[in-house]
């Protein structure tokens, strides 16, 4: 069997990456090791092509075109070029992408194609109460068409997406993402008391802004509360800097506690669990997610969570039982759980030791990786 990802966010040292690379990176060196050969196509950060094996995977990226309005039509090209050359030295049982991904992908016979759903540009639109772009809207329909196979990573995500989207009749199987509970084990270490950490990127839709406007108020009930912020920076379309945004906007408005908020940008992949182990309480509280990873990793460390209520989140967390969910919109009800949390540590920490234990079971990777075999194998 040989799988072929695509994808432009597989991790890169020196480069920021999303949820997607940090999932493929680890689903991919999973298979690898069940004898799977993995191969990943996407286009590059840097104007160059380069390939590395690295895991035992094999990373193609790509040199991105620089024509203007067309730049699309050459990447597609590239990758289909790459695709072709690939099959023919070892030929690829599944091609696998997000949404969008197979948009313009050329299909070659025997190769199953599949779409994992990852929250496309109809979920996020909906979610985020903004207009649909014609041309992602378009490109994202072509894509599901181009499919013979789904995966989706929640039911919530599934079902939200189909409100928008057909599958087309086509096959549809719930996989979660997985969790490497090796990596995001329990790591004893001092802490201090009041930790509040965030890790993600840092945007309107990840619930960063109401955290910090939640913070004042945690502020007045444990005055050595600290929030330490960690993911890379979300940038509007002309250019200017969300990160930037929170502190000429937020930040002044909380006068001398603002010095008590910490933005440390992204961090990587192998150092996140350090974050975690170091954070009294980990808080999360997203406008919107497909899964989600962040959540389940800090499970699986045996840390109090703060989730989303909304979409996937009843699905990852049990409200007081592996961690305590939140209203994502209200900065109030963020700061009410995060004070219960420190208000209740022995609580807490039985919620953390259960956690852990439903995440080796639901989100473990060794169980997850051959839900995906079998699934290839379908």
């Amino acid at each position: 069997m040989h799988i072929c990802f695509l994808t432009n966010e597989y991790p890169k040292e020196g480069f920021p990456h999303g949820g997607i690379g940090s999932f493929v990176k680890t689903l991919a060196v999973a298979l690898v090791k069940k004898g799977i050969r993995v191969s990943v196509i996407g286009i590059n950060y840097t104007l160059n092509d380069e390939t590395e094996t690295v895991d035992g995977v094999r990373i193609y990226r790509l040199k991105p075109s620089n024509v203007k309005m067309i730049s699309w039509y050459f990447n597609f090209k590239a990758i289909n070029k790459k695709i072709k050359e690939i099959h023919k030295d070892y030929p690829i049982t599944i091609v696998e992408a997000s949404e969008l991904g197979l948009a313009f992908i050329k299909k070659i016979k025997n190769i199953k194609y599949i779409i994992r759903l990852h929250g496309g540009h109809h979920f996020f639109a909906e979610s985020e109460n903004r207009k649909v772009n014609k041309w992602k809207g378009f490109q994202e329909k072509r894509s599901f068409k181009n499919s013979d196979a789904f995966i989706a990573v929640s039911q919530y995500v599934k079902s939200h997406t189909e409100k928008y989207l057909s599958y087309n009749d086509k096959p549809v199987s719930y996989i979660y993402n997985p969790i490497n509970t090796a990596l995001f084990q329990p790591i004893i270490k001092e802490i201090p008391a009041s930790k509040i950490v965030f890790v993600g990127t840092v945007c309107e839709k990840k619930g960063i802004r109401q955290l910090i406007q939640a913070f004042p108020l945690v502020k007045k009930e444990y005055p050595d509360a600290t929030l330490e912020i960690y993911g890379r920076d979300w940038f509007f379309p002309d250019g200017s800097s969300y990160t930037q945004l929170l502190k000429e906007k937020e930040l002044p408005r909380l006068a001398e506690i603002a010095s008590h908020i910490h933005f440390h940008g992204p961090v990587p992949y192998t150092e996140i669990p350090n974050v975690y182990a170091g954070a009294s309480i980990c808080v999360f509280p997203s406008h919107m997610e497909t899964q989600g990873l962040v959540a389940p990793e800090a499970m699986a460390m045996e840390k109090a969570v703060v989730f989303t209520q909304l979409g996937p989140g009843p699905e990852t967390i049990e409200n007081y039982k592996t961690g305590l969910l939140c209203d994502p919109h209200s900065p109030a009800d963020i700061a009410e759980k995060i004070i219960w949390i420190f208000a209740n540590r022995e609580k807490a920490i039985e919620m953390g030791k259960t956690a852990r234990q439903v995440v080796l079971e639901k989100y473990g990777l060794e169980h997850i990786v051959f839900q995906n075999i079998d699934f290839y194998n379908m």
